[in-house]
């Protein structure tokens, strides 16, 4: 019986979630040149340029490549001739609870602290742990006498659009895949991998398409080599077909919508087909290691030419300036969709939990907290600063989160522009044609990138939120797209589908 320490267990699983905050896979980064070398679209050439320069800041400063520093799942394989012990004095905790130790002490690194984006009771006061705990364990008993480790960091955003299906045998499971893309929109920031589960039961299907996700990137070795079978068959139609479909880089019409698709499949009941769908974002984060109890696990820094070649900065942005500070209802109608604009001034931030806030206080006839007239919102939820950095990595969140106040705050409080990413809804479009206002589209993905933009930022409304209060950010020339202008024309809505 082989024995592995608690303390292997903790320190593999936090490194690893430190690992993995700002290391992209290399063959994820390779996957990312491809398509930026073969795009065609201006919009999204530009997009797919700025997540290359992201991932390449990020591993240089060790930094997270997206605010979303996801939730920690955490796959072990144990085998039945190990077992896991105490170092220490006491009886050894469960696998929850060393899991649980390792994301405290990951995002809580003072060094390059990871949001917090889990909340308890999500049927009432939805309060944040404060430390991203629990984490999501899966356990696996296994043949052998180690302990093998899937650390993964899974975003909202993709797990936002996960899809599910009860098929009969004859229905095509390609055909229901690509029927789903137009319709989960590009919340899930595209370009990413597509997993696929299929058979099984309704929750094994599920499962089989998240973990088909943590796999190197490997569909253009299987063209060339040609499938095998129907698993490698389906990946390529997928594939092929979902491309096709040219909803591009960030929604914005574009050659490459999926880097690979993975397939994983299980025997199921004769009479049905279940089958599941989870995206993986630009924010691809996973690393896999096996405890023996020698010693905790060293991770290989990636080699540098997953970078090279790979620009330190963006180069300088040809778009319309525009001074936030002295922004007027006339100039935002004067925007045009997919026009460029570089935002310098003050400009604030709100997601989710604000917004609710801001709808009740309205609703009830209430002062708010901040003036909005005039300002612009940025959807944001920004990870904490570090040494003189006057934020942490602060990407877009998915905007149509925010729709359903739209109405509300562009009637009654000035409010002149949005930012997010992703597309609007109808309503938020009719909200914004109707008001003259705007709407405009950071590049998701890129949250270390987009925070260099930004000079100052300061704490101005609802402090007891954390991330998600209002801040006020000081920003220079800050590159977004009109994606939704004032006669509610959407760039959107003029990707095929």
């Amino acid at each position: 019986m082989r024995t592995i320490p608690a303390s292997h267990v903790v320190q593999g699983i936090a490194d690893a979630l430190q690992y993995v905050s700002y290391y992209h896979p290399p063959d994820f980064v390779l996957a990312l040149r491809r398509a930026y070398d073969t795009e065609t679209r201006p919009a999204a050439r530009q997009a797919l340029l700025q997540l290359l320069v992201n991932s390449k800041l990020s591993a240089q400063a060790h930094r997270p490549v997206c605010q979303d520093t996801g939730i920690a799942h955490i796959y072990a394989r144990l085998g039945m001739d190990a077992r896991i012990a105490s170092d220490g004095p006491g009886p050894t905790p469960t696998l929850q609870a060393l899991a649980d130790q390792a994301v405290r002490l990951a995002y809580r690194c003072p060094a390059n602290p990871l949001r917090a984006s889990v909340v308890v009771d999500p049927l009432g006061a939805r309060t944040n742990t404060g430390d991203n705990t629990p984490a999501v364990l899966h356990v696996e008993l296994v043949e052998g006498d180690r302990l093998a480790l899937t650390v993964v960091a899974k975003g909202g955003g993709g797990d936002a659009k996960a899809r599910y299906a009860m098929l009969t045998p004859s229905d095509s499971v390609a055909d229901w895949v690509v029927e789903q893309l137009p319709g989960m929109g590009a919340g899930w920031c595209p370009p990413g991998v597509l997993g696929v589960g299929v058979g099984g039961s309704p929750e094994q299907a599920m499962a089989l398409a998240k973990r088909s996700l943590f796999a190197p990137i490997d569909i253009q070795a299987l063209r060339e080599r040609g499938p095998r079978d129907a698993v490698e068959r389906l990946r390529l139609d997928i594939y092929d077909r979902v491309n096709a479909l040219g909803i591009g880089a960030q929604g914005m019409g574009g050659d490459t919508t999926v880097l690979d698709v993975k397939v994983a499949q299980a025997p199921s009941h004769a009479a049905l087909l279940p089958v599941a769908l989870v995206p993986n974002c630009a924010a691809t984060r996973y690393i896999s290691f096996v405890l023996d109890g020698d010693a905790p696990p060293r991770f290989e820094v990636p080699p540098a030419s997953a970078w090279e070649g790979i620009p330190d900065h963006l180069p300088p942005h040809a778009g319309r300036a525009v001074n936030l500070d002295m922004l007027t209802r006339e100039e935002v109608r004067s925007w045009r969709a997919g026009e460029t604009l570089l935002l310098t001034g003050r400009l604030l931030t709100a997601r989710d939990a604000v917004h609710k806030r801001l709808a009740d206080l309205l609703a009830q006839g209430r002062p708010l907290p901040v003036s909005l007239d005039g300002r612009v919102i940025y959807y944001v939820g920004p990870v904490d600063a570090v040494g003189d950095e006057a934020v942490g990595p602060a990407g877009p969140t998915t905007a149509t989160r925010m729709d359903k106040f739209m109405p509300a705050l562009l009637a009654h409080t000035g409010l002149l522009a949005t930012i997010g990413k992703a597309e609007r809804g109808p309503l938020a479009i009719e909200a914004i044609r109707r008001s003259g206002t705007a709407y405009l589209c950071a590049v998701g993905g890129a949250a270390y990138l987009v925070s260099q933009a930004i000079r100052q930022s300061r704490v101005v409304a609802f402090g007891d939120l954390g991330m998600e209060a209002i801040h006020e950010f000081t920003v220079r020339d800050m590159p977004v797209t009109v994606a939704v202008d004032a006669q509610g024309r959407s760039v959107h809505a003029l990707v095929p589908a």
